[in-house]
């Protein structure tokens, strides 16, 4: 995934910055502590989607 479009995507619960986790293939979300998958090179962005990221 390209950075400079990582840069332009915000997380769509709060709007905070999404962090590209390249070993994972996911967007994290820190102040959620949410990830979202990333499935053929298209970020899925729903919220009830979303992995909780706080047990580990």
């Amino acid at each position: 995934m390209k950075d400079n479009f990582i840069d332009v995507l915000i997380c769509p619960k709060c709007g905070g910055k999404l962090v590209y986790n390249k070993i994972k293939t996911e967007l994290i979300c820190n102040a959620d502590a949410i990830a979202f998958q990333i499935r053929d090179g298209i970020p899925i962005m729903l919220c009830d989607q979303a992995r909780s990221i706080q047990d580990i």
